[in-house]
């Protein structure tokens, strides 16, 4: 037979063992990364475990709160505030916060979400009320800056650091919509016409314009044509002196006869009336040349009245 004792006595032991390392491992916590763990002992505050690989003791002490360290944001709902000029609007914020003292954020406030938000809606009234409507629509980033600085000074000893607070909606009554949609659309008629009236100065500006700079540009035209015109009749005279002068200097050289020189005379005279003349006066030396007489008479289209000197 075997002895019970000496069965009892290592199975026993051995779950003794079991139980103590069982305790052990369960006892053991690793903090993760931005996480804070606030620890107890017998009931009060003992210590913050940050990052890391901690021991709690059984029995003795506990994990009263598991903090996170990263930036929250908290959506509150709209709040119902009064304008300085009695306008009652819907408004709701959003706030992004960060605990950076686990032990006042455990133990400062028993809600601290539910005491940011009434902190909240209070803030938000009390600065609302001091503004009219206009104001309020147009100044959110005066109110955000106002509801920070108060919410974080404020939310301070409650281990809380408010990072930046946002108005997310301002609703104002239906009636104040409408009268804001029809003032907007008034404006943006009166935008238009503006708008319109400016285009159609510009239109006449600029035809003006397009149409002075062509009277210019037509000027310019006459007058280089009337100058290129000039320029061609100063050279033609100047060509037909230079062939004059050319053939008298050729006469010259030839030592023409009387004969011959009267009928170049005639000849120049027959040029001269170029068929258009009613009335040429011929020397009384060249009408001795009576055939040439006859040929220039023929040559010439309208009749001819000669008389002698």
């Amino acid at each position: 037979m075997y002895d019970l004792n000496n069965v009892v006595g290592p199975v026993f032991t051995g779950v003794i063992v079991l139980l103590v390392v069982v305790i052990i491992i369960r006892n053991i916590r690793v903090v993760q990364q931005a996480r804070a763990f606030v620890v107890e002992r017998l009931g009060a505050y003992h210590a913050t475990w940050n990052v890391g690989l901690h021991f709690k003791i059984p029995f003795i002490e506990r994990i009263a709160k598991v903090v996170s360290l990263k930036e929250q944001v908290a959506d509150f709902p709209p709040q119902p505030v009064i304008t300085k000029d009695n306008v009652t609007m819907q408004i709701d914020t959003v706030i992004y916060f960060q605990i950076t003292d686990p032990k006042l954020y455990t133990y400062g406030v028993e809600n601290p979400m539910l005491a940011i938000e009434n902190l909240t809606a209070t803030t938000l009234r009390n600065i609302i009320g001091e503004l009219e409507l206009d104001e309020s629509l147009t100044s959110r980033d005066t109110i955000n800056a106002k509801m920070q600085q108060i919410l974080d000074e404020a939310t301070d000893s409650w281990g809380i650091k408010v990072n930046r607070v946002e108005l997310k909606n301002i609703t104002p009554p239906k009636e104040i919509q409408n009268a804001m949609e029809k003032q907007m659309k008034a404006e943006r008629e009166r935008r238009e016409s503006i708008l319109r009236a400016e285009g159609e100065k510009r239109a006449a500006i600029l035809e003006a314009e397009g149409e002075k700079e062509s009277a210019v540009l037509r000027a310019e035209a006459k007058k280089e044509a009337a100058i290129l015109e000039a320029q061609g009749k100063a050279q033609a005279i100047i060509a037909v002196n230079q062939a004059t002068a050319e053939g008298l200097k050729l006469l010259n050289q030839a030592a023409p006869t009387e004969p011959i020189v009267q009928l170049k005379a005639l000849e120049a005279f027959q040029a001269a009336a170029n068929g258009q003349a009613t009335k040429i006066i011929i020397p009384s030396e060249i009408q001795g040349l009576a055939g040439l007489a006859t040929a220039f008479k023929e040559s010439m289209t309208d009749p001819v009245r000669t008389d002698k000197k």
